[in-house]
């Protein structure tokens, strides 16, 4: 758990430095805080779930975990799943070109 702290961390501290980025570029408060927000939303989606929960089976989900269970899940975190994969492209994807039509063409 430690490393993933560390990740979201400098992914926040990344974050805080593109808004100042966008701001000084393009002298725009809402600008910014759209780009906060885009931000914000993105790391939550991809860092904060608890992957290893939810790649159980559904009917799973209302146990406690035990601790031989999230030993074993370890090896799972990246594995890929291609659902996962393309709505997280599509979503992001999409998300992604309106913050950009927002912020350089407005």
């Amino acid at each position: 758990m430690p490393n993933n702290d560390a990740v979201l961390r400098v992914s926040l501290i990344c974050l805080g430095a593109i808004v100042l980025l966008i701001g000084l570029y393009t002298y725009s408060l809402k600008k910014m805080f759209a780009t906060y927000a885009f931000g914000l939303f993105a790391i939550a989606g991809i860092l904060l779930p608890d992957w290893d929960f939810f790649d159980r089976d559904f009917s799973e989900w209302v146990r406690p975990t035990s601790t031989a269970d999230s030993e074993q899940g370890r090896s799972k975190r990246f594995r890929v799943y291609p659902i996962r994969l393309t709505m997280y492209t599509t979503i992001y994807g999409f998300g992604l070109y309106k913050w950009w039509m927002f912020v350089f063409n407005s």
